[in-house]
């Protein structure tokens, strides 16, 4: 007689979601029901392949399951994010997406394979900015460097992964924050970079953290700046951001994981329960800081909120080098 009281004085507006939760509960309970998949779209043996297998192991307790790192690289994340894209959205097929997944791949006017709305955030993983990194002998720090290159007036060149990629968002953004110029040398990705910054053949490389760290720690290259916010990279403490000199000069990328679009609301509040606890691993965090880059957390919506920024801060620099 109680529980028929308490319904129906209930205002009519809650009554869907008081007889709902049972029903919800069952289904948060139930979740996963067989291993999840975790799609890496890079190779395998990279930095954010590492990362993710770290995560997938420390998730899969939480979860009771098997967590299964598959790696589909190409298209630029295209093909692994379409992979998840198109899988069954059941929570039980998660994406370790990038920033250029997620934010610079839907900004292009080319056509893609999937549409950033096809898929559901869960948890930002990480967040990391882009190493300036010049050869060894060439500059020690980012004023003796500026008047080496102000000097040389658009003489020295840099290595980039296309116009519209983040190391060229970032190279971009520093050049017109210091007011200097540099020649823009397209490559197909860091490795050739490295190699190439070693010879003595590239002056400068903007790179992720364990290639800016890679280059200097093989004395070969000297890292003069990063394009964080914030606080400094522990694992280069005296190395500054750029952001301490202007606070336009920030460009950072980012992994987060994703569903599909339509995963049920428990499956993905599950998940993200799973990677948050696995984050928390020291296992983990070492990995990463010392790779130069920033553990994160938060709810679904916070990275959903953090995508939208991201695409905002974006997309009149990303139409202009798509046009250049």
């Amino acid at each position: 007689m109680r529980r028929r009281s308490m319904i129906r004085l209930a205002p009519a507006a809650l009554l869907p979601s008081l007889l709902a939760r049972p029903a919800v509960l069952r289904a948060a309970e139930a979740f996963p029901s067989r291993p999840v998949t975790m799609v890496v779209p890079f190779p395998p043996g990279g930095a954010t392949d590492v990362a993710a297998r770290i995560l997938a192991e420390k998730m899969a307790p939480l979860l009771k399951q098997p967590v299964i790192v598959e790696n589909k690289p190409g298209a630029q994340t295209a093909i692994g994010a379409d992979a998840v894209a198109r899988a069954a959205p059941d929570g039980h097929t998660l994406l370790m997406a990038s920033g250029t997944t997620m934010t610079l791949n839907p900004l292009l006017p080319e056509k893609l394979s999937y549409r950033a709305e096809d898929l559901a955030p869960v948890a930002l993983v990480t967040t990391l900015p882009f190493g300036i990194v010049v050869r060894k002998g060439l500059a020690d720090s980012v004023e003796s460097f500026v008047a080496l290159a102000k000097a040389r007036k658009g003489q020295l060149n840099y290595g980039s992964n296309g116009p519209t990629s983040f190391n060229n968002l970032a190279a971009v953004v520093v050049m017109e924050g210091l007011g200097i110029r540099m020649q823009e040398i397209t490559y197909r990705g860091d490795a050739q970079q490295l190699t190439d910054l070693m010879a003595g053949t590239l002056d400068v490389i903007v790179v992720g953290g364990s290639s800016a760290l890679a280059a200097q720690r093989s004395d070969r290259g000297t890292i003069i700046g990063w394009t964080g916010e914030g606080q400094r990279l522990a694992v280069t403490p005296s190395i500054p951001n750029f952001a301490e000199l202007g606070p336009n000069m920030v460009c950072q990328t980012h992994f987060g994981l994703l569903v599909p679009a339509r995963t049920p609301t428990p499956a993905v509040l599950r998940l993200n329960q799973a990677a948050l606890e696995g984050m928390k691993s020291p296992e983990l965090r070492q990995r990463l800081l010392d790779e130069g880059q920033f553990v994160a957390d938060g709810s679904p919506d916070d990275y959903a909120t953090y995508l939208r920024r991201d695409a905002d801060r974006w997309r009149d620099l990303v139409a202009r080098l798509a046009k250049a």
